[in-house]
């Protein structure tokens, strides 16, 4: 017990430290502009158990997890239901649906050529968006101003929530009638808590309770805000679904009750979040990288990273040709053919099935994690030219 305590500990410590020296890095890299979510990935991998093996990764496996439910309750946070009310959303889900049928085309022909053999989670990889990891980018840089903004979290959302659906539906652990089922009953769950809570929260004694403790030493409306978390992480886990969809439901929820001082939450999740649990996401999914794979393979990694671009981005140049100018739709091209999250999960359950080769596992995975590096910094880059073109 004591041995394992410790080795946990000192992985804990390795990946924190990681996660510190992130941003000196990246400060010091200067105008080469590396997102730090690469330099985390890229520190996980040094650290990790196919380079240096400073730091083990199942053992810190459960705060993982936890990163990646903040990561997808903050993107969910971040997600207004009205955009899909709105010429935004629609675009969005049309831009989404051109790509699946895209990416069913191109991984087909793989599939037939020998290259893939798991179909499903490579097509479904294909047509993700990291919204998640982009976020801090997209704020970093101002890029989520004007009517740009909804365009973006509208497709970025799409990206990310739809292809978990297709996962609970398709690649469920119990099969596709039970997964659909269990995704109809995590909806109504959801939607119970989204009636209940801001009922609750109403009553005069509850509201003042919670208000007089948000600042105090009970931090009260956080520690409500991560046990709702936890509580649809655990029921989105019975359920047989996958965790990023009850952390992205959970941000949904919580956007419509969070009560008193909604600014002060944000700021105390974005604290907690990126200060903690998303870097050791990020650390830790750069450990399970199997480099070895990659290296052996290069040619494949950079073929689902152009496959990214391709099927992800390019129909953005036709979808949005009434609603975006060129230089705009140029922008959201890079934008949502970024991906990463919901590659490691894909990657993950293709593995413990059986479906994924190792290799085509370590490439996807490697490809998104290069989409973060390259598709950004590409956006960005763009985002400044266009500013200053209009500031002439």
């Amino acid at each position: 017990m004591g041995s394992e305590l410790g080795s946990g500990l000192t992985s804990l410590f390795v990946v924190t430290l990681v996660a510190a020296v992130a941003p000196v890095v990246v400060g010091l890299l200067g105008r080469l502009r590396v997102p730090q979510v690469v330099v985390l990935l890229v520190g996980g991998v040094i650290v990790g158990p196919h380079v240096l093996g400073l730091a083990d990764p199942d053992s810190i496996a459960l705060l993982s997890n936890v990163g990646l439910g903040f990561l997808f309750l903050l993107a969910g946070y971040e997600l207004e239901l009205s955009l899909f009310r709105q010429r935004a959303g629609g675009l969005a889900v049309t831009g989404w649906l051109v790509s699946a049928a895209l990416a069913a085309a191109v991984v087909g022909g793989l599939a037939a050529l020998g290259v893939v053999r798991a179909f499903l989670p490579v097509a479904l990889g294909l047509t993700t968006t990291a919204l998640g990891t982009l976020l801090p980018i997209l704020r970093d840089n101002d890029m989520l101003r004007g009517r740009f903004a909804p365009y973006v979290l509208a497709a970025g959302a799409v990206g990310e929530f739809l292809p978990v659906v297709a996962i609970a539906i398709l690649l469920g652990s119990y099969g596709r009638f039970v997964g659909l089922f269990s995704l109809v009953g995590m909806g109504l769950f959801a939607l119970l808590l989204a009636v209940a809570l801001p009922r609750l929260v109403r009553g005069r004694r509850i509201s003042r309770i919670l208000s007089e403790g948000e600042d105090a030493t009970s931090q009260l409306t956080l520690r409500w805000t991560i046990a709702l978390l936890l509580l649809l992480l655990v029921v989105a886990s019975d359920f047989g679904l996958d965790v990023v969809l009850g952390a992205f439901v959970a941000g949904v929820v919580l956007r419509h009750w969070a009560p008193g001082n909604i600014q002060g939450l944000e700021r105390k999740l974005d604290t907690i979040g990126y200060g903690f649990f998303i870097p050791i996401f990020f650390v830790s999914s750069g450990m399970g990288l199997a480099v070895e794979s990659i290296a052996k393979a290069p040619a494949r990694l950079f073929l689902f990273f152009f496959l990214l671009l391709i099927v992800r981005g390019l129909p953005t140049l036709l979808v949005y040709r009434n609603a975006l100018p060129w230089a705009r739709r140029f922008e959201l091209v890079f934008i949502v053919s970024t991906a990463l999250p919901v590659l490691v999960a894909l990657t993950t359950i293709g593995l413990e099935t059986g479906k994924m080769l190792p290799e085509n596992a370590a490439a996807l995975v490697g490809a998104g994690a290069l989409s973060v590096l390259v598709y950004p910094s590409l956006a960005v880059s763009v985002d400044h030219r266009n500013r200053a073109r209009r500031g002439r």
